[in-house]
């Protein structure tokens, strides 16, 4: 079994294409096609559904994807640590990052090219659910997620900070001189949010309906980033998260409130594979924690758009 056949393996359940998952591979399609059936013969097993087109994968096919990313991933982990030991750390670190922690990993990810200025980074914006699915096969290095609600699978997890929810409103609106909101004065409010498939938006509901409020919002977005621009208008308001602030503050014409404190506050973190040994990459990225510490940061910016 050639380690070619099983990146081609690979390719194909990333493209989900005979002809695009060749042309990644930069080999002919025929090839790639030749390749992954003398993978079957030397298995003994069919991988790979087949029609006109590719139809997926059979169950057995689905084991051997599995142990097809665990053996690249080893791979690259060799690659690294031999590269590590020739003069300095390199190679493509894959992170794979919630929208609402998006906008502090870099914080963590300028001390890690600082230390380590031949080693590139490649940031995702995933669901919770598609890091956990991701970091089981192998096609993550680290997560960026919440670490105390949802599911994580056999992972290890280093806590990072606590969120804290504000509602972000105009300057002039209702809520312009409220020293705190609570969960319920909201239900009639005109709001934009984070859509259901984000963890972010299912904690917010869950704090609506402990408040004893259901919120419809006007406006769903899968990007911070179309939150602001929405409230930016001054018709809506949003219930943000306070790390949001390291990268957009709070335009003017806005103000943010602190909404009382949830019976629960969730906790971010990073999130990797339990593997022995762990990627070196993986292993740069955890020791910049004990360089940056987060919770403080993002306290001390909340208080100064407070006062």
């Amino acid at each position: 079994m050639l380690l070619r056949q099983l990146e081609y393996l690979s390719a194909l359940a990333r493209e989900g294409h005979f002809g695009r998952a060749a042309e990644s591979c930069h080999v002919s399609q025929p090839a790639l096609s030749a390749a992954i059936r003398k993978l079957e013969a030397e298995l003994d097993v069919q991988i790979v559904q087949r029609g006109q087109r590719f139809e997926g994968f059979t169950p057995e096919g689905k084991q051997v994807l599995l142990w097809a990313h665990r053996i690249l991933a080893e791979q690259d982990a060799m690659r690294h640590e031999l590269a590590s030991m020739r003069g300095g750390l390199s190679g493509v670190l894959r992170i794979g990052a919630i929208p609402t922690a998006l906008t502090v990993a870099s914080l963590l990810t300028t001390p890690l090219a600082e230390a380590h200025p031949q080693v590139r980074v490649s940031i995702e914006s995933l669901s919770s659910r598609e890091i956990v699915h991701r970091l089981a096969e192998f096609d993550l290095d680290i997560g960026m997620t919440y670490i105390d609600g949802e599911p994580l699978g056999t992972v290890r997890v280093v806590p990072l900070y606590r969120e804290r929810y504000m509602l972000l409103t105009p300057a002039d609106g209702r809520f312009a001189d409220h020293q705190t909101v609570g969960w319920e004065e909201l239900a009639d409010t005109p709001l934009c949010m984070l859509s259901s498939e984000m963890q972010n938006r299912r904690i917010l509901d869950r704090n609506f309906a402990e408040a004893g409020v259901t919120v419809t919002p006007s406006v769903e977005a899968d990007t911070v980033s179309a939150i602001y621009a929405h409230v930016g208008t001054k018709r809506w308001s949003s219930v943000i998260a306070h790390a949001w602030l390291h990268v957009f503050g709070v335009p003017e014409g806005l103000r943010v409130v602190p909404l009382k404190r949830p019976r629960r506050a969730h906790q971010v973190g990073l999130v990797l594979a339990d593997r022995d040994p762990e990627p070196m990459l993986a292993r740069a990225l955890l020791d910049t924690t004990h360089q940056v510490d987060l919770q403080s940061e993002l306290d001390a910016l909340l208080q100064r758009y407070l006062t």
